[in-house]
């Protein structure tokens, strides 16, 4: 056979992935303990936040869960390695140095990758490459010799079309596959390396996945002296400012290698190096894990502002004092003082007096108790207090809350505000003073006796000088004028008595009015309004306890 027969047979033989009978069964994906747990306060995340946060905010966060879900269901044993890179950058030379054997087509022509092209070193991987819609005539096994196939066991690696193709459909398989392999290798040449599209569309944006990411300097070979080293250096730089950590000194990060694909220089060290990253079978959840940041670090403004948030008591008290002034509360309170103090007046006041005021009381009945229905103005005066009052709780309220949940409590207090005026007005005609007379104290009864008392002394007096006027009784004019003076004078004097004494009943009797009256306003105002606003409070620190878990605090 001749040697480019043999070469054609070689070729041949790598062409296809081998799938019979003996191919071995993969076993799924496991991650440790911490990544499900974000996972699964990602997932409680979202289905807490779909009534709040529109659901396109939700979608990449959704995307991350179906992707991990389904990556999680597929092989465990594989790691799924994407080739990118510019036109003309030489990424399809290094996937046939990788593999050993030509199988992407390299040339002239730009693109010169129209499909992606996967190629696996061992069994099991067909789901994953279904995964990444790549049909089975794209699919290749290396040729290489046992050794060397066994360095890289479990590799799935994928040649991409060029990143920068004119043809928008090339684009678009780029992005699509970019987002489901493992990890992928970034393949940059002297010219390019410094490209705006790829470090402001794809390096700078992946940035959370430098774990996961490779970055080779192909073409090195182009380079003479210490060039490439210079270049290196600057290509170094210019991770550093897209925010990719750069995996040196044992440091966690992406790997950054020089090589150049046509001669071999350098492919050995990226073999190596991939072997070895392949071999801990750790790179699926590392990109579910840079998934999960990537998704919380775009859900931070809808989460938290890093302002402190919440109802405080003085916001609380504070609603509770301006509904309560809506309603009137200290001019209830008064009314109730004045109220006890009129009646009191007239229960121990003298007769004369209790007369003069009982003929007034005929002329204009007085109701001894607070007008209930302010008239219009009023009324409209109290409904805008309510309304302010409403506003400036909820500002309160939803001051350092994130946009979505800011928006959900001033809802929910608009909600509450509906009605609250009509039902203040219904709660101060049930709260008010109740109806008759004040309570009396127990000395009014002594109180009462001595002003008959004072009232007796004066008409024995006036009957006593009667008679003498006319007769009836011998004169003298010392006894019946001092009962009368007892009398006219102990009248008010004990009507005195009674006011000073009556003072403090009669404060703590309105006291008692108007904290009844702030008190109900306030239950109205807490049911109507204060526990709707605290329960999307509640919901929203239930979320942000969710988002602490997604993004691995607390």
């Amino acid at each position: 056979m001749s040697e480019n027969a043999a070469a054609a047979a070689a070729e041949h033989a790598g062409v296809r992935e081998t799938r019979g009978p003996g191919a071995q069964s993969a076993t799924t994906l496991a991650l440790d303990g911490p990544l499900r747990s974000r996972l699964d306060a990602l997932r409680e995340l979202v289905g807490l936040s779909r009534t709040r946060v529109d659901s396109k905010t939700l979608a990449e966060a959704g995307k991350v869960l179906d992707e991990a879900a389904s990556r999680r269901r597929l092989s465990g044993r594989h790691t799924v390695v994407a080739i990118a890179g510019a036109t003309g950058s030489g990424k399809s030379q290094l996937f046939n140095a990788l593999a050993g054997v030509t199988i992407s087509e390299t040339g002239v022509r730009r693109p010169t990758t129209a499909s992606p092209i996967a190629c696996s070193w061992s069994d099991g991987a067909g789901t994953l490459i279904d995964r990444l819609g790549i049909p089975g005539r794209l699919r290749r096994r290396p040729v290489q010799s046992p050794e060397a196939e066994a360095q890289l066991q479990g590799l799935v690696l994928v040649d991409l079309p060029d990143h920068d193709s004119a043809a928008v459909q090339h684009r678009e398989q780029v992005d699509r596959i970019l987002a489901l392999v493992d990890a992928v290798i970034w393949v940059v040449d002297p010219e390019k390396y410094a490209d705006a599209m790829l470090h402001e569309r794809y390096l700078r944006p992946m940035a959370g996945h430098a774990e996961v990411m490779f970055v080779v300097l192909n073409q090195v070979d182009r380079l003479p002296g210490e060039a490439a080293e210079l270049v290196l250096d600057d290509l170094r730089r210019l991770l550093d400012e897209d925010g990719v950590a750069l995996g040196e000194y044992g440091e966690p990060g992406a790997a950054v290698l020089a090589l150049s694909a046509l001669t071999g220089e350098g492919v050995g060290e990226l073999r190596e190096v991939l072997g070895q990253f392949v071999a801990e079978r750790q790179a699926p959840a590392r990109r579910i894990a840079a998934d999960v940041d990537a998704a919380a670090s775009r859900l931070r403004p809808v989460y938290t502002t890093g302002r402190r948030a919440g109802l405080s008591e003085e916001a609380r008290d504070e609603f509770a004092a301006r509904l309560a002034d809506a309603v009137g509360a200290t001019a209830a309170g008064e009314a109730a003082e004045r109220a006890w103090l009129r009646n009191a007046n007239r229960a121990c006041g003298t007769p004369w007096l209790r007369l003069w005021r009982w003929y007034n009381d005929r002329r204009e009945p007085p109701t001894g108790r607070m007008r209930m229905r302010p008239p219009a103005d009023e009324e409209a005066t109290a409904r805008q207090r309510v309304e302010q009052a409403v506003r400036t709780m909820a500002d309160r309220a939803s001051a350092g809350l994130p946009v979505p949940w800011a928006q959900a409590v001033r809802e929910a207090a608009v909600r509450g505000a509906h009605g609250l005026p009509e039902a203040l007005d219904e709660l101060a005609a049930r709260a008010g003073l109740p109806p008759g007379k004040p309570p009396r104290p127990g000395w009014w009864p002594v109180a009462v006796l001595a002003q008959a008392s004072m009232t007796i002394l004066q008409i024995i007096g006036g009957l006593w000088l009667v008679g003498q006027i006319v007769g009836f009784m011998a004169p003298n004019l010392g006894v019946p004028v001092l009962l009368m003076v007892a009398g006219i004078v102990g009248g008010p004097v004990v009507e005195w008595s009674c006011r000073m004494a009556a003072r403090g009943p009669a404060r703590r009797y309105g006291q008692d009015a108007e904290r009844r009256l702030r008190e109900a306003a306030a239950g109205c105002g807490r049911a109507r309004v204060l526990d709707p606003v605290a329960a999307e409070l509640l919901r929203y620190r239930e979320v942000r306890e969710q988002y602490g878990k997604v993004v691995g605090v607390g």
